[in-house]
């Protein structure tokens, strides 16, 4: 069997065999990832250890990198889930979470609700990290949600596919700002091009979540969890019932209520600013910015607003039980985020995606479809959509002259098709999942893996377009 047939193979099994323990087995969705990133690292050739070779070549071996894709995965999200939730817990027990969603639901119009998220996801996730951002407004999904009487999925959804599409389209995140320079093309352009291509994207997928919030209605109870329960049009609450019903609570004030999303916001916006602008890295003033907008630092300085804005009167003991009921049901999120990654390392360190997208090349497609499905299955293969499109882009980088197309088209192309399979090696997945209690496997797959490709295919039908216009 040739190698690269064996690769492929064991990629097959790894992935078969956790969707089989999954729907099937009582083994937990942690334990199954592992043993999938086990599988498919042993038939795809891994050593089972850090070994090193008879011409001095050292490999990573299976363990080792099981434990860097965990590790790694973790490192830039779990001090942020940790800190989202604790301030989420505030948020919801100190009514400042309904405060904004009521709010918000005033200033967008009852019914628009998924439109209005999906907004502003598609414009938060320029400057915020799009996982980042779930965590930072779930509180508010949860809220409005809990008022409306809506599904939590089709509304995180929503939010969640804005998101997804301005990090993978629209510079400055680190995608498209790579693709853009790869490939020579202008940041101004890739910027316009993209958000404009964007738009109907976002337009298609809203619609789908819309329907899908009626499919899986589940909205959050009091203490934590989810109630799940069939769809009826009377759970959706109108105006006036939503009046009376805010009318009877007493609720803190809205800039007190907003300051623990806004700040960590503003102070990551203003890194992404300055780092655009190209401002000197060495000089003290960078220094302080760069430290508080990270999204850790910002993020702790919104619990810390919210817990000295909003629960200034509350005693200690009582604060602090608030955050730890808030975090207690994380672990799981973590874990099973963490594992994920495990999976796309071991993907990676195998020598998957290479083989895949060196396969690719060699293929009869149109051109503009070349870069696209080295993306898409890059993503497929590795998980995350920076690293499809970062690797798309040089793989069809030295094809320019052959392909014969736009080089923006080219960018766009490499951007669209990382967009295009969201599933079980991806950490956003797990961390919508667990932040939305997701738990089902077939519902997993109808949202963030329906919406992903539902966006992809609405992507590569403006580029065939494109393509004879440019």
């Amino acid at each position: 069997m040739a190698e690269s047939t064996r690769m492929m193979l064991g990629l097959v099994i790894g992935i078969v065999l956790m969707i089989v323990l999954v729907s099937k087995t009582k083994v937990h969705t942690f334990i199954a990832l592992l043993l999938a990133a086990v599988v498919t690292g042993l038939i795809g050739g891994m050593y089972p250890v850090d070994t090193t070779l008879a011409d001095g070549t050292k490999v990573t071996g299976l363990i080792n990198s099981i434990q860097n894709g965990f590790g790694n995965t973790l490192k830039s999200t779990g001090i942020i889930i940790g800190l989202g939730v604790m301030m989420g817990g505030i948020l919801e027990k100190s009514g400042a979470a309904e405060k904004m969603a009521y709010s918000f639901i005033q200033a967008v119009g009852k019914k628009k609700e998924e439109w209005a998220l999906a907004i502003t996801g598609w414009f938060i996730s320029i400057p915020v990290f799009a996982d980042s951002a779930i965590v930072i407004f779930a509180p508010l999904v949860k809220a409005i949600s809990s008022v409306t009487g809506k599904s939590v999925v089709g509304l995180a959804l929503s939010l969640a596919c804005g998101l997804q599409l301005t990090h993978c389209l629209v510079p400055p995140t680190p995608g498209p700002l790579t693709a853009a320079g790869m490939l020579n093309v202008d940041v101004g352009a890739m910027i316009l091009t993209g958000a404009a291509i964007s738009i109907p994207m976002l337009i298609v997928v809203v619609f789908y979540c819309q329907w899908i919030g009626k499919k899986i209605y589940q909205v959050p109870v009091e203490g934590g969890g989810f109630d799940r329960k069939e769809f009826k049009q009377e759970y959706i609450k109108s105006m006036d019932e939503l009046n009376a019903l805010i009318g009877e609570k007493q609720l803190p004030g809205l800039g007190v209520s907003v300051a623990p999303i806004v700040v960590p916001i503003a102070l990551i916006l203003l890194k992404t600013v300055v780092d655009f602008a190209g401002m000197e890295q060495s000089g003290f003033l960078y220094g302080v910015i760069a430290l508080l907008g990270s999204p850790i630092i910002a993020l702790g300085i919104g619990t810390l607003l919210s817990i000295y804005g909003l629960a200034a009167k509350k005693p200690n003991k009582e604060v602090i039980n608030i955050m730890n009921e808030a975090i207690k049901d994380t672990g799981i999120i973590m874990l099973i985020t963490g594992a994920g990654g495990s999976l796309g390392q071991i993907i990676k360190d195998a020598g998957i995606g290479d083989i895949l997208g060196e396969a690719v090349t060699k293929l009869p497609l149109p051109a503009v479809l070349i870069p696209f499905v080295i993306a898409a299955l890059m993503r497929i293969a590795l998980g995350s959509a920076t690293v499809a499109i970062t690797t798309a882009a040089s793989l069809t980088a030295p094809l320019m002259g052959v392909l014969g197309i736009s080089p923006i088209l080219m960018a766009e192309a490499c951007c669209v098709g990382a967009i295009s399979f969201s599933y079980f090696n991806d950490s956003g997945f797990w961390v919508f999942n667990g932040m939305f209690g997701v738990s089902e496997l077939k519902d997993q797959v109808k949202c963030k893996t329906a919406v992903s490709m539902i966006m992809s295919v609405v992507g590569i039908v403006e580029l065939i377009i494109l393509q004879f216009i440019l």
